[in-house]
C-alpha cells in the first residue's frame, strides 16, 4: 500500500478555467470537438512500423505544402 507523505491542497492552485476567456474556452472546446471527429470517422495516419516510416511521412507532407505554397504565390 502507498501512502502519500505530503497532502497537497488544490483547490488553491489556478485551474485553467482561470487562463481562458470564454471567448478562448469556446474555440478551444470547437478545435477539441473537430479532433474528436476526425478520430472517430477514422481520419488519421499511421500507424508507422517504425520511426523512419513517421519520417517519410512527414518529408512528403512537407513538399507538399511547399509545391502549394509556390503554386499560390505565383504572379497571375
Amino acid at each position: 500500500m502507498l501512502t502519500p507523505t505530503l497532502v497537497i491542497d488544490r483547490s488553491k492552485f489556478p485551474t485553467a478555467d482561470d487562463e481562458y476567456t470564454p471567448a478562448q474556452r469556446r474555440l478551444i472546446d470547437a478545435q477539441l470537438t473537430k479532433a474528436k471527429e476526425d478520430v472517430t470517422k477514422g481520419r488519421l495516419h499511421g500507424p508507422f512500423a517504425n520511426h523512419k516510416e513517421l519520417v517519410e511521412f512527414l518529408h512528403k507532407g512537407v513538399k507538399k505544402v511547399g509545391r502549394k505554397a509556390k503554386k499560390q504565390s505565383k504572379p497571375r
